[in-house]
Order: C-alpha cells, then sequence, then structure tokens
C-alpha cells in the first residue's frame, strides 16, 4: 500500500507460484495488481504494485536502475539458500537503500542465522513470527530404496506422498522403479525439478483427486507447496555445485545435505495436518547445522561481470560475504580471456562485456552464443548447456559432441527449445565476430571463443589420453564422438581415474583447427647445451601450458652470459680459473665472483672460453700482482709458480740448486706471508720442505749433499750454498 514491491524468489517455478497464489488470496489478476518475471518469462505490466521475480533478474534490474527507483520494498526470501544471486542481489540493493531514504529492505527464511543479515543492513530489527506447525513424526531406514520407502509409507491413507532426491538421474531411476507398483495401485508418479519446462513444474503444483508420488530435487523445499502431502520421503542427498581451482570449472557433486535443508523437508510434511518423515539414512548420523554460502563454492565469473556491469571494482566491492581474493582474480583472468573486461589489475568492462552481461547466462555462454551472433545452433547449444543436469554426447563420430544433440531441434524438450529461440532473439546485434562458414565451423569456433582455457591436446593421434590447457591430464571419455584432431576443447570436465590415479574426464568435446589457435604469450626461452657448451635460444608461441610453435633465434647476449655464468658456477674450475680464485682470496680484493662471471661471459659465446683474468679491470690485476703474483722470481734468473691455500699459506715447489745464495725467506701480501718452499732434487721429487732457508742452509743442507751429490754428480752440490752461483742447469765438464 505505500509503494510498488519487488519480491525476490530463488527458483523460477516457486516466482510463478507465489504469484497465482497472492493473486487468488488478495482477489487481484495476475500480471495486473500481481506479477511475475524469470529468465525469458514476464508477466506484469506498468501498473503491477507486487512484482515477483528471480535472483537474476533482481541483479540485472540492478545494472539498470543501481536505485531501483520503480520501487518501494525489495523482500529477498528464502534467504537461508544463500545462493551467489541472492547474497550479490542484496549487497547491491543495500548500496541503492544507502542511496535512498525511502527504500525498504526486507531479508526472509525460516533458518536462517540472522545476526550477519542484521549487521549488514546497519543493525536492523530482527522480527521473530512464531509458526503452529503440526506435528511431525520421523523415522529412519538406513539403506532403503526410495521405492521401497514408498511401498512402506503407500498404505496410509490417502495423502499424497513427496519425495526427495539430489538430482533429475536419480529421480528417472526411483520413476522407473516405482512404476511397476505405482501402476498396480493406480498411483501416478510425478517429477519436478528445475529442468522441466514451465508448465511440466505448474502441472505438479496443481491438486490431484488421486493417489501422487512426486518425486523432486531441492526445488519443493522450501517456498512451494506440493498439494495434499503429508508424507515426506528424504533420501538426505542434494546436488551442489563446487568450483574445482584446478580444473576451472564448477562440478556438480551429490553431497548429504545440511540440518537446516532436512528441517525444511521435514516440514513439508507438517503444513495440513500432523505427518511423517522417512529420513533414508541412519539417526546417529550428524549433519553440519547449515548450508554452504554458494558465493564460496562456485565460479565467480558472473556475479564479477555483473559488479563491474554495475559500476564497481570486485576486489573492493562491500560483499554480503566477501570471497576469497585468489578466486575474484580466477574470475578476472576468465573474463579478460573472454574479452569481457580491459585490464585484469584495474578492471574495466568492456562494451562486449557489456553485451555479456546483458544476457542471462554464464559470460562463458555469452560469449559462445555472441561470437556466433546468436546463430540457431549456438542458441541451441547454449541452451542445452544452460540446463541444470548434465548433457550427455551421443557417441557418434562428429567433430562437436554437441552437434549430434541439436542437429534436430524439434527432438529437444520443449522449454530448451523455447530458451534458444528467446537467446537468438537477445543475441541479435549487427557486426559479426567471427569469419562466415557453416554452422558446424561457426559454432566450434565460437565454442573456443567461450572455452579458450579450456583447450586439450591430445598426448598421439587419435588417441583418448590428453593434456589440458592447465597442464592437468585428462581423458576422452568413450561416449565422446571426437575422435580425430590434434587440439580439442574440453567442454564438460569431470573427475575420474585411470590406473588408480585421478585424472579429468572429458565428456564433451569440440575439435580445433591449428589454424583458429592465437598464442595467448610469444616468449624467448634460452637453455644451456650441456653437450655443446653454448646456449640456445628458441621463440615459443604458447596457448597456457602448450607449446603451439617453436623457432630458433639468436641467444640475447645478456641471458647468454646469464646461463653461461651459472653453468660455469656448476662444473670445477678449469687449473687457470682455480689459480685466480685462490689469488683473489689470498689477497683479500672486494672482487664479486657473480659479477666477474658475467663480465667474462659476456665476451664467449662458448663455456670453454670463459677466461676470469682476462675479466678483471686492470687496476684491480695490478693490485693482485702486487699482493698475491702469480709467480715468484729465483735467484736462478727463473720464475717459479706460487700456490695459494684455502688456509691461507702460499707455497712454491723449485730445484735447491736455483735458491743458492738466498738467505732471506720471501714473503708474500699485504700479512707478509713467508713462501713455503718444497726443494726438489735434480729428479724433481720433494727432498725438504721449509719456510726458513737460512736455517735450511745452515743446519740442513750439509746433510742433504752428502745425501745427493753421489746420486746426481752432473749438479753442482758446492760446499758454500750461500756464495755459489744459483743454477737451473747441470755442471759443465771439459771434454
Amino acid at each position: 500500500g505505500e509503494g510498488p514491491v519487488l519480491l525476490l524468489q530463488p527458483r523460477r517455478v516457486a516466482a510463478r507460484a507465489i504469484a497465482r497464489r497472492i493473486a487468488g488470496e488478495r482477489g487481484w489478476t495476475l500480471g495486473q495488481e500481481v506479477g511475475w518475471q524469470v529468465r525469458f518469462e514476464r508477466r506484469f505490466t506498468a501498473d503491477t504494485r507486487l512484482l515477483v521475480v528471480t535472483e537474476g533478474i533482481l541483479t540485472a534490474r540492478l545494472q539498470q536502475d543501481p536505485l531501483l527507483e520503480g520501487f518501494h520494498t525489495i523482500i529477498l526470501d528464502e534467504f537461508h539458500e544463500r545462493s551467489l544471486h541472492a547474497d550479490l542481489g542484496l549487497a547491491l540493493a543495500r548500496q541503492a537503500w544507502l542511496a535512498r531514504d525511502d527504500l525498504r529492505i526486507v531479508v526472509m527464511s525460516a533458518t536462517l542465522d540472522t545476526a550477519q543479515v542484521s549487521a549488514f543492513l546497519g543493525g536492523c530489527p530482527v522480527i521473530a513470527v512464531p509458526g503452529a506447525p503440526h506435528p511431525v513424526t520421523i523415522d529412519y531406514a538406513p539403506g532403503e530404496s526410495v521405492a521401497a520407502a514408498v511401498g512402506v509409507l503407500a498404505g496410509e491413507g490417502r495423502s499424497q506422498i513427496l519425495c526427495f532426491l539430489p538430482g533429475a538421474r536419480e529421480i528417472a531411476r526411483a520413476a522407473a522403479d516405482l512404476a511397476p507398483m505405482a501402476h498396480a495401485q493406480g498411483i501416478e508418479v510425478a517429477i519436478l525439478h528445475g529442468g522441466l519446462d514451465s508448465d511440466a513444474q505448474d502441472a505438479v503444483l496443481r491438486p490431484a483427486d488421486h493417489r501422487r508420488v512426486t518425486l523432486a530435487t531441492n526445488i519443493a523445499e522450501t517456498s512451494l507447496t506440493v498439494p495434499g502431502v503429508s508424507l515426506v520421503i528424504d533420501t538426505g542427498l542434494h546436488k551442489v555445485a563446487r568450483y574445482d581451482a584446478d580444473r576451472g570449472v564448477d562440478t556438480l557433486t551429490t553431497e548429504r545435505v545440511p540440518m537446516d535443508a532436512a528441517d525444511q523437508r521435514a516440514g513439508r510434511a507438517g503444513r495440513l495436518g500432523p505427518g511423517r518423515v522417512r529420513r533414508l539414512w541412519d539417526a546417529r548420523d550428524r549433519l553440519r547445522p547449515h548450508r554452504e554460502p554458494e558465493i564460496a563454492r562456485v565460479d565467480l565469473a558472473g556475479p564479477v561481470l555483473e559488479i563491474l556491469a554495475w559500476g564497481a571494482n570486485p576486489r573492493t566491492f562491500d560483499w554480503f560475504d566477501a570471497p576469497a581474493p585468489d578466486r575474484i582474480d580466477a574470475a578476472l583472468a576468465l573474463l579478460a580471456r573472454l574479452g569481457a573486461i580491459d585490464n585484469e589489475a584495474a578492471p574495466s568492462i568492456t562494451a562486449l562485456g557489456r553485451r555479456i552481461a546483458r544476457l542471462p547466462l554464464h559470460p562463458r555462454l555469452g560469449r559462445l552464443l555472441l561470437a556466433a551472433d546468436g546463430a540457431q545452433e549456438a542458441a541451441l547449444a547454449c541452451a542445452l548447456l544452460s540446463e541444470a543436469g548434465r548433457v550427455d554426447p551421443r557417441g557418434v563420430s562428429t567433430s562437436c559432441d554437441l552437434l549430434p544433440l541439436i542437429d534436430t531441434p524439434s527432438r529437444l524438450p520443449g522449454h530448451v527449445q523455447q530458451t534458444a529461440r528467446a537467446l537468438a532473439h537477445s543475441a541479435r546485434e549487427t557486426g559479426r565476430t567471427l569469419a562466415d562458414g557453416d554452422g558446424d565451423t561457426r559454432l566450434r569456433r565460437a565454442i573456443l571463443a567461450a572455452f579458450p582455457d579450456r583447450l586439450a591436446r591430445r598426448r598421439e593421434p587419435g588417441g583418448d589420453l590428453v593434456t589440458l590447457a592447465s597442464g592437468h591430464g585428462g581423458r576422452l571419455a568413450r561416449e565422446s564422438g571426437v575422435r580425430d584432431g590434434e587440439f580439442l576443447v574440453a567442454l564438460d570436465v569431470r573427475g575420474g581415474r585411470r590406473d588408480g590415479h585421478s585424472e579429468a574426464l572429458v565428456t564433451l568435446a569440440s575439435r580445433v583447427e591449428r589454424e583458429w589457435l592465437v598464442p595467448t604469450s610469444r616468449v624467448v626461452e634460452h637453455r644451456f647445451d650441456a653437450e655443446a657448451g653454448v646456449v640456445k635460444a628458441a621463440r615459443l608461441d604458447r596457448i597456457d601450458a602448450f607449446v603451439v610453435s617453436e623457432h630458433n633465434v639468436a641467444p640475447d647476449p645478456v641471458e647468454a652470459a646469464r646461463l653461461l655464468a651459472e653453468a660455469w658456477k656448476t662444473r670445477t674450475p678449469d687449473a687457470r680459473s682455480a689459480v685466480l680464485l685462490a689469488r683473489l682470496r689470498f689477497a683479500g680484493l672486494p672482487v664479486d665472483l657473480d659479477d666477474l662471471l658475467i663480465t667474462a661471459a659476456s665476451s664467449v659465446r662458448r663455456l670453454d672460453q670463459i677466461d676470469l683474468s682476462a675479466a678483471l679491470p686492470y687496476a684491480v690485476m695490478q693490485e693482485l700482482d702486487r699482493r698475491a703474483p702469480a709467480m715468484l722470481p729465483v735467484p736462478s734468473g727463473r720464475s717459479t709458480p706460487l700456490t695459494y691455500h684455502e688456509d691461507g699459506i702460499v707455497s712454491a715447489s723449485v730445484k735447491l740448486q736455483e735458491l743458492f745464495g738466498l738467505a732471506e725467506t720471501p714473503r708474500i701480501g699485504p700479512g707478509r706471508v713467508p713462501v713455503v718452499f718444497h726443494l726438489l732434487a735434480p729428479n724433481g721429487r720433494p727432498v725438504q720442505t721449509t719456510q726458513d732457508l737460512k736455517s735450511f742452509w745452515a743446519r740442513t743442507y750439509p746433510e742433504v749433499r752428502r745425501e745427493l751429490r753421489g746420486r746426481y754428480p752432473k749438479h753442482p752440490w758446492p760446499e758454500d750454498p750461500w756464495t755459489a752461483t744459483p743454477t737451473h742447469r747441470t755442471t759443465r765438464r771439459p771434454r
């Protein structure tokens, strides 16, 4: 009465059902005072006072009208389900509330933890509305099948039975199991899940004058009232989407329901009167108390794009429950690959991104549809892929597993055809994104544009083993008909096992022609060829983990020098380098070995050409020769090499006769370290070691002379070494 109301419901079937119920209770006309809007369906006018919408509609309206000027009150119902769009809708609605004094927000749920929501909305009041539920009896039958449970409850009066199962596949199996008993007892078996068209969903919600067993997913947990139900069978399972960071996809997994969901399911039995619930699990099992927010477990590309289209930065946006930064980064990286944003670091939405955001699809599928210019085959593919259930290939040989599924549109479910027509209409805009081609080629190129990060490469021609663009291994499912081509897009990736190891299972694929590939990076990679002793370089064109082309190029001099230097450090230094390093260490000169190596390697092409001494600056070499000379002049007129040891000792090996007359031991370097002489006999073998020549000549030489002069008569052995002429030659004798 105070202004138009926008009522948010998490599911399409609930939105339509609630609008009809309110119209009936208020005596209103559906589509006039009260209306509804879900994806591709609407029934309201400009005079509608209460509009019931699904979550995607709310965020779309907030993008077009951030202040929601046309509404006085926003109601978010069943908020405990914590769907991604509900969390985002609340956060965006709060921004409008902060900017408008007259806007009201109401958040409703029977099982909600209210403290967090109240705090997010400025400490708003919490209103508890007590109900008067009818008593419900709960019993447990662990391991019992749905068909067996129906058999137990079917004898209890004429009440309708509602069974909760995790998904459409499980519903189909249970319906097949129930068929014989249902036929025999005249019981209708109805099914209810999100994959049905609106007419089929609505039909289940109309009262029946006969016995009915309704097999439903968690779509029937809240908001909806399946008429006449007082008996509930609960498998305790539901399907949950979870983002697999390793594979970059959301995967549906079957999990135990939380306690609040189990309570909601049980409550379905007590709406009309006393009821009974049969839970197909052990009473001792402990369920977690609340369900996990969807925003914490699924791909965030959609909401991140919506925030950018709304005009905010997702990294600084005031989320109701902020996702981890790395998950926002992953979403931005994908949007950049799709061309929806310009810059991951400071993201801004592109014109293409705005077109994608206006489509009621995941950004990938929006990109696919626009890349194919809304062509029928692309619209049908998007309609199929956007279904909640799995899409299974036909197993026939094809270039794309989607083609056999959409080649005859009339064989597809009616709601898929209707969705495809609506998508094609939404996407028709001027300008082509891809080159013209037949339907097969156009669809496959559009799939590559939408799933650029899902490229896969066969490990061998015609084989089923592939490597994904992430670097992970995978296997093409037997059901896939894409059996040729080196590259393919892994449209549907699921967990699997092979030879005891976990790997990805590619169930839907689409062949990619090599000429379509556009590298995501081009780099020049250098490597040291140990066998040749040189650095080689190649220019690599990459798509994520794949090298799609490689060409040899001239190495970059800086990088080549670095790799030669690194290789030099991993081997034992050659004798010349070892001597230089020992001298530098002894001299204590402040020379950085890494810099010296880079300098030495910069002027050569081969590892064995590196000369450290040639790289030393002239002034440093001069100082090195002064502090730690390489050679020591001896009295014979020759020079002998000096050896610098790690313990600081300096030594020289020289024939004894070359040192006659040298009384004082030479000292080396700033520390005046005495040279240790290894005195050699004429045969080159050491006969004495000393660093005190004066003492040697005085005390030890006479003994050495007596021992050696008879053995080496051609060499001089003077009695007085102090005055003898030093020589490295033998004694000359007259002929």
